[in-house]
């Protein structure tokens, strides 16, 4: 993964960076632990410029967020709410619950979306609520966009500041991520039990 990372970033220079940064948020796996702390070992050798290396992170990202974005807005709510209704039982979540939980999204949903591209884990899934939610376009790219700026921006740094060592940010993080995924794992487990009682 960081051989292709590496050759896709010296090949195309900040349109690999867009473009790998892109692909992490269709492709989850490809991480931008990776992806932004090399960019910005680049930039510590002299080959690139910080705040193009940047831009070209979040336009990428952004543009990753809105295409999960959509392809939440085409998802048809009523027919989310039949499946549930009919298959629902198994996960203790019925037609109501996701009208629930679509309102919930509606009155919290700047600040989920906001936060959400912040956490490991949680920044590619943040977008798909938010367009079968239906928030406003607008409102989410603004939020998207600040969230992801954040993220690059540090990750890019801490890259710089690293140096040949860049790798070490994804062994930092790593674990973060498991918490944070162990953590909504618990969470979602919690709440099915109390919807089963």
């Amino acid at each position: 993964m960081a051989e292709w990372v590496t050759q896709t970033m010296e090949a195309l220079g900040y349109w690999g960076i867009g473009l790998l940064m892109f692909l992490e948020n269709v492709f989850p796996p490809i991480p931008s632990e990776l992806i932004m702390p090399l960019a910005g070992f680049t930039v510590a050798q002299g080959k690139m410029q910080f705040a193009p290396a940047v831009a070209a992170g979040v336009v990428g990202t952004v543009l990753g967020a809105v295409l999960w974005y959509e392809i939440g807005q085409l998802v048809s709510e009523r027919r989310l709410m039949r499946l549930a209704d009919r298959y629902g039982k198994w996960l203790a979540i019925s037609g109501q619950d996701i009208q629930q939980a679509i309102a919930w999204f509606n009155r919290y949903g700047k600040r989920a979306v906001f936060f959400g591209r912040l956490v490991p884990g949680v920044r590619t899934l943040i977008s798909l609520p938010a367009g079968l939610g239906r928030m406003s376009f607008l409102p989410f790219l603004l939020y998207s966009t600040a969230g992801t700026l954040i993220w690059t921006l540090l990750l890019t740094y801490v890259g710089f500041l690293l140096g040949d060592n860049y790798e070490q940010v994804e062994q930092y993080l790593g674990p973060v991520s498991k918490l944070v995924l162990v953590g909504l794992a618990i969470a979602l487990g919690v709440w099915l039990w109390r919807r089963k009682r």
